[in-house]
């Protein structure tokens, strides 16, 4: 979506009090596996040396790379239809490096042409302490500790895998699974308590009254937010649901309850526990957020990028 050329193209300030913040650790836009072997096998000093030998030379592009891509692309489009609007994307990197480690991944985003002014590199700490304070609205990261601290901070976060993924065109697709990520966990319980039979009679009982709110609720939100500033043909955002609940047993509820938010949803897939994997190749999303481990596996085995809701 953007080329290296536009590397030193000036970065737009973003207001955080409009803005949709997310925050990305370095891992989870950039491939950094064999540095983080190295961090591990040889310690801090051996790995701070290798970044700054190699402080020239880009990071190779990870998971979430296409998505933060994209949300760039979105930005571009709201500007282009109004040049004053303040709700934005903005993208905030979050790392664990210490500041002598940092300037690879400053290059690195300035070599891909990436709109990132604001890099926090804490180290040795417990870096989502700052999240609030930067008005974050979705935490991205390759850490599963960082992302639960996050989530109990109250912040949508999500557990990034280290995959090859295919680059996607635009617009940005977003993929949301439904109970315990964009919904609350609670049909699940009773699911898990007097199994399926019990959550359908469940569903039906509570069918006029909205699903409690889940982890990415406050994320999708903004975004469907943002969304509804085009029209659905000119959109440069869309979004899905993939759920394992059956449309005809447990669909009515969660369609109301999007209803009842007032969040749009441009398609929404109810697969009465089907696989997930091949309706996830057709769409080709840029991120899709999920709570089931076998979920991100069968979207990692189609190539598309995944975020586990822990």
């Amino acid at each position: 979506l953007l080329s290296p050329d536009s590397s030193f193209l000036p970065v737009l300030q973003k207001d955080s009090s409009t803005a949709l913040v997310i925050a990305v650790t370095t891992r989870a836009i950039f491939n950094l596996e064999e540095e983080h072997k190295l961090y591990l096998e040889k310690g801090k000093e051996e790995y701070t040396r290798h970044q700054q030998a190699n402080q020239d030379k880009p990071l190779p592009p990870g998971t979430a790379f296409a998505f933060i891509q994209a949300v760039q692309y979105v930005n571009k489009k709201i500007l282009e239809s109004d040049p004053a609007e303040r709700d934005l994307f903005d993208i905030l990197v979050l790392s664990n490096n210490s500041p002598e480690s940092g300037v690879r991944i400053i290059n690195s985003a300035k070599h891909y042409g990436l709109e990132i002014s604001k890099f926090c590199f804490v180290s040795d700490e417990d870096s989502t302490q700052y999240l609030k304070s930067h008005g974050v609205k979705l935490f991205l990261s390759a850490d599963r500790t960082d992302v639960c601290n996050a989530l109990q901070r109250g912040v949508s976060a999500a557990l990034i895998f280290q995959q090859e993924v295919q680059a996607p065109s635009t617009p940005l697709r977003v993929v949301f699974d439904g109970d315990a990520v964009l919904f609350s966990d609670e049909t699940d319980q009773i699911f898990q308590e007097q199994g399926l039979e019990g959550a359908v009679q469940y569903e039906r009982a509570m069918e006029a009254i909205p699903i409690g709110e889940g982890p990415l609720k406050a994320f999708a939100m903004h975004l469907g937010k943002m969304r509804k500033k085009f029209s659905q043909e000119k959109s440069p955002i869309r979004t899905y649901l993939v759920t394992a609940r059956s449309g005809r047993d447990m669909g009515i509820r969660a369609i109301k309850t999007l209803r009842e938010w007032g969040l749009p949803i441009d398609e929404a897939f109810f697969m009465d526990g089907a696989p997930k994997g091949p309706i996830l190749a057709q769409i080709q999303p840029h991120i899709f957020f999920d709570d089931g481990l076998h979920n991100i596996q069968g979207a990692q085995n189609v190539g598309v990028p995944s975020a586990w809701v822990p």
